[in-house]
């Protein structure tokens, strides 16, 4: 069996404006189908990030991919995958911006497609590809936001949730998504208001929720070390019990030193990452340092499911929990995630997903959107992925992105264009 034909889809996706310490989302997020064929009539299909970059690289690529066994990844991941780099993290780089994991971003959505092939041809789901199942069903957290009002995209779609620039909106927020996802863990992403704010906000989910529902809270390096201390003193309690703080400042020397300052006042909250840690040897610098005790995967920049897995591997030998950070995604990305997430026993947090901020209008997956139970998505008796393509979105989601403006991502200017004008991303703000 031979790679025959690779094809490429560039579309856009209605994103309401969600805050991040990054900024704001734009209108529209940006994301690139990928579609490998094969000589023997078997085809693939893998989904990542969007925009004029990605898109190059994939076509650079085309090259090495076309003609290739798709059961022959090794040799491709030897040869397109990123050299290990100091200073290699996320801290300064919006999630598919990052120049120094092109190519790990770009030899993932091309491993995905290929083990999508793989399993369709043994006839088996990707999680047997990758070795078999730890669990049938991938549990995903309610990823919480910070938004202005809007529902992104035009003034065809609806806005579900409202503003929500408050502790008593989040709490809303995070019911509403429950109570139509079933999800039993829930994450905030901080960073956006006045830290104490935040602070309440977690107080009020604990007391809306109670202690059975993990709670974590995410401000993307947007703390002091002296404010992440303050932040983890306060929510001892709050984040405790399954939960966990998350990249409260940058750097693993300033992770490693609130960690030791919550540990000297007898505080044990786990710190957990996906921006100081994005490679292997940062999981080892990491453990060292003692500044990170949960490691936030991503199938995209990591370099695809396997790398995934072997990560979740090492972090079980050093051990470190492991979890999955998200972007704003449909339902092919959410179908890996979960295929990976079964597959490695040692990814015992619930998941990160954007998923419940995209709508069923954007969904290129043929019949429509990807259906929790109780919060997590339950692996399909099907070969490969287990989805496949609407042609009819693709094509709806094609011309929406020839229409829009930009090509990349960039929520400082979005910060700029509709909060302030003089708006920068500043490290840290509080």
């Amino acid at each position: 069996m031979k790679i025959s034909a690779l094809k490429l889809h560039s579309i856009a996706i209605a994103d309401p404006p969600l805050r991040s310490s990054y900024g704001r989302h734009a209108p529209w997020a940006l994301r690139t189908i990928v579609e490998i064929e094969t000589d023997e009539g078997l085809s693939g299909v893998s989904e990542t990030y969007g925009g004029d970059a990605p898109r190059a690289a994939l076509e650079a690529a085309r090259d090495q991919i076309l003609g290739r066994d798709p059961f022959q990844l090794a040799s491709l991941h030897s040869q397109m995958r990123n050299e290990t780099q100091s200073g290699h993290d996320q801290t300064w780089f919006v999630p598919g911006e990052n120049p120094l994991d092109q190519q790990n971003r770009t030899f993932a959505s091309i491993e995905i497609a290929c083990l999508d092939i793989i399993g369709k041809a043994i006839g088996r789901p990707v999680c047997d590809v990758l070795g078999g199942r730890a669990r049938d069903r991938a549990p995903f957290s309610a990823y919480l936001f910070y938004k202005h009002g809007g529902a992104g995209g035009d003034a065809t779609y609806r806005d579900e949730y409202g503003e929500v620039l408050d502790a008593r909106a989040a709490v809303r927020e995070c019911r509403q998504m429950i109570d139509q996802y079933g999800f039993r863990e829930i994450k905030l992403k901080g960073g956006v208001l006045d830290p104490d704010i935040e602070i309440d906000t977690i107080r009020q989910l604990r007391a809306e929720f109670g202690p059975k529902v993990p709670l974590r809270i995410d401000p993307n390096c947007a703390w002091s070390v002296e404010t992440s201390v303050k932040v983890g003193e306060s929510l001892r309690e709050e984040l405790g019990g399954g939960g966990y703080l998350e990249d409260p400042c940058a750097t693993l020397a300033g992770m490693g030193e609130v960690r030791k300052r919550l540990l000297a006042s007898g505080n044990d909250t786990p710190l957990a990452s996906n921006v100081a840690v994005t490679q292997f040897p940062d999981v080892i610098a990491a453990r060292d340092r003692d500044a990170v005790q949960i490691v936030l995967s991503d199938p995209h920049y990591w370099g695809g499911l396997r790398q995934v897995q072997y990560l979740s591997h090492l972090c079980e030998v050093l051990g470190m929990g492991v979890s999955m950070h998200s972007n704003s995604h449909l339902g092919v990305s959410l179908m890996a995630m979960a295929h990976v997430a079964a597959a490695c026993p040692n990814l015992t947090y619930a998941c990160d997903t954007h998923y419940p901020w995209q709508t069923e209008k954007d969904e290129i997956v043929a019949g429509g959107r990807i259906r929790f139970e109780e919060g997590a998505v339950v692996i399909p008796n099907k070969p490969g992925l287990g989805v496949t393509l609407d042609y009819d979105q693709l094509a709806r989601g094609r011309e929406r992105y020839e229409k829009i403006p930009f090509r990349k991502r960039d929520d400082e200017a979005e910060m700029r264009k509709y909060v302030d004008p003089n708006w920068k991303r500043i490290l840290p703000r509080w």
